[in-house]
């Protein structure tokens, strides 16, 4: 029983320094900007297995220099209610998890872009019940320390968009030749589209799912409200 204690004690101590380190990251983050995140490195490692001299697309820009049109159309796209929750949609969840029951497989997600953001920044792409906790603790963080525009800010440069592309600046150049500031509507609600799938579309640039997610998104975007 003594040894079971000390091995409790130890796996707590390590949890709690763990999620200190995360936590010292986003209080950083708040000011300054992080320059990678778990989710590239990752994505990084898997490129250089093929090619060694293999590097991301990815370009830091402002909030201000990112096009409100990719703003609305991500909300549109990933999370309508994001500017008014405290970081899970529950609603989104419910509906999500009764469509997955439906279909009997993985159709639709209820994450929020600060659950996605929480995901990209410290852990690996691999879905388990430990993974799904320590997303909800980071989000909780994230929402905690930072306000959603920060939030939002971090998650237009990190998001990936293809194969090796990261952020709306290196995605806006990557698939329209165009910066992030200049984005119309349309191509906008296509790189929203793409989000939950970014390296397939990137493969498959015309399919057909593809453009009717476009016309919806581009649909919806005018409602969309913006973090402050």
């Amino acid at each position: 029983m003594r040894l079971i204690s000390k091995l409790l004690a130890v796996l707590v101590a390590a949890f709690a320094l763990y999620n200190l380190w995360i936590f010292g990251h986003i209080v950083y983050w708040r000011t300054h900007n992080p320059s990678a995140s778990a989710f590239m490195n990752e994505q990084l490692a898997k490129l250089q297995e093929d090619d060694p001299q293999a590097e991301l697309r990815q370009k830091w820009v402002s909030y201000q220099q990112i096009s409100p049109n990719l703003k609305r159309a991500l909300i549109a796209a990933e999370d309508a209610k994001f500017v008014d929750h405290v970081g899970f949609d529950w609603d989104g969840m419910e509906a999500a998890f009764e469509k997955n029951l439906k279909k009997g497989r993985i159709v639709a997600g209820g994450s929020t872009i600060s659950q996605q953001l929480a995901k990209n920044l410290f852990l690996s792409d691999k879905r388990t019940p430990w993974r799904k906790a320590e997303e909800a603790l980071i989000t909780v963080m994230l929402e905690g320390v930072m306000d959603k525009r920060r939030i939002f800010e971090i998650y237009l440069n990190v998001i990936e968009w293809g194969n090796g592309v990261f952020g709306a600046e290196a995605a806006s150049h990557y698939y329209f030749r165009t910066s992030a500031a200049r984005l119309s509507a349309g191509q906008a609600a296509k790189l929203a589209a793409m989000v939950p799938n970014p390296r397939y579309y990137d493969d498959h640039r015309n399919a057909p799912g593809l453009g009717r997610k476009t016309r919806i998104i581009l649909r919806r975007m005018p409602y969309a409200d913006l973090p402050d």
